[in-house]
């Protein structure tokens, strides 16, 4: 996607309403969609949705809908269409029969597509690289891809029978297993690099994206990471060592997950998520001021569990308070109370009474609650640090 401001390109969102669907998520779903493709260079132009029973399973939505969407591409000058949910390779070949102005792409391949740009250091290169090829296999026919050119200009036809589908597959799988060899190598490299680090205890933040981990991270290592009000800001892991008072820890911060994080990328990711996997606490941090901050709260918990980090300790670190708003609930109303019309102090009441995990309401921006986000760290980290080591009485 262009990321040149002066010929932003447009684009249109896809999703579906099925039975039992809330509709203000589906349109939340789509407000993030259209946030996703804007982190990739395009600019949000309009919202369509279909109830459906269920997706059909040769164009994902009705014809007549279809017919619709691409006469306002072709009326509007529209670049992408965009869809919520990941299509199989006919649905998107279907599609575009129908659309035939615009690029159709799904939420993975524009996932795929920020993480390709983000990407900096070689080796999230190569995991995106390879996440790109899986998601590419399965979808091979028909996109006449000619990916010889990947090869260096090594001889890549076959035989006198064999279809330039055929050719197309054998590369993308050869350049998948290539790639498989050389991240297990440089995963060795990392595995060494961690167990260097002796036995010093490892705090890792978790989170959905852009909930302000890095800004969280350069507070307390007083470093430099990127940070920045966009999907995926930050791909690669970093590590800091981080003293408060005169406790030592290591501290890192982590890729952000995302409701329907393509599998093919958490895949590829995994090994860059052993900081996660080998922490002694996750700080889990939550942008508070997400109208479905639970949600997302949910979608972590599960990536987690997937990437097998489900067992460790957890401090919640409820941040953006700040920019948390509410409506003033009418007394008098006859309508019950809900999430849009609940005060900060009461959800922090709420939270703080289940008493299930530890956590703290913070803003990073602000610098509002860092003095006791830093003692509660401390003592989390002093007690496994006085485990480790019972005679450095120093600590206390």
């Amino acid at each position: 996607m262009s990321n040149n401001e002066e010929n932003i390109e447009k684009a249109v969102f896809v999703g579906i309403i099925k039975d039992g669907d809330d509709e203000r998520k589906v349109m939340e779903y789509l407000d993030e969609l259209e946030f996703l493709a804007e982190t990739a260079g395009a600019t949000g132009d309009r919202k369509f949705v279909q109830r459906v029973d269920k997706p059909d399973n040769a164009t994902y939505i009705r014809s007549g809908k279809l017919e619709e969407i691409a006469q306002y591409c072709e009326e509007n000058c529209i670049r992408y269409v965009i869809f919520d949910d990941e299509l199989t390779g006919m649905q998107q070949r279907n599609i575009e029969k129908i659309i035939k102005t615009s690029s159709v792409i799904d939420r993975t391949s524009l996932i795929l597509e920020i993480f390709a740009q983000r990407a900096k250091t070689s080796y999230a290169k190569m995991q995106v690289e390879l996440a790109r090829y899986n998601y590419m296999l399965p979808r091979l026919a028909g996109m006449w891809t000619h990916l010889e050119r990947q090869r260096g200009g090594r001889g890549t036809r076959g035989g006198m029978g064999e279809t330039q589908i055929e050719v197309d597959r054998r590369i993308v799988k050869e350049r998948i297993t290539r790639l498989k060899e050389q991240l297990k190598k440089v995963d060795k490299q990392m595995a060494t690099q961690r167990s260097n680090r002796g036995s010093l205890v490892r705090l890792s933040l978790v989170g959905y994206t852009n909930v302000g981990k890095s800004t969280l991270m350069n507070i307390l290592a007083k470093s430099d990471v990127f940070a920045e009000n966009k999907l995926f800001a930050t791909l690669d892991t970093t590590v800091r060592k981080v003293v408060i008072e005169n406790v030592p820890f290591l501290l890192s911060d982590t890729v952000g997950f995302i409701r329907k994080l393509p599998t093919q990328l958490v895949e590829a990711f995994k090994s860059t998520l052993d900081e996660v996997r080998e922490a002694d606490i996750l700080v889990h941090v939550v942008d508070i001021s997400a109208p479905d901050f639970e949600e997302q709260m949910k979608v972590v918990e599960q990536t987690l569990m997937d990437i097998g980090a489900n067992n460790k300790p957890v401090y919640v670190v409820f941040n953006k308070i700040d920019a948390y708003t509410y409506e003033e609930y009418d007394e008098f109303s006859l309508e019950p109370k809900n999430k849009d019309n609940v005060s900060l102090e009461e959800l922090k009441n709420s939270w703080i009474a289940q008493e299930k995990t530890p956590c703290i309401f913070i803003s990073a921006k602000e610098k509002i609650g860092i003095p006791k986000l830093r003692n509660d760290i401390y003592k989390m980290v002093a007690e496994i640090h006085a485990g480790r080591y019972p005679f450095n009485n120093f600590l206390w």
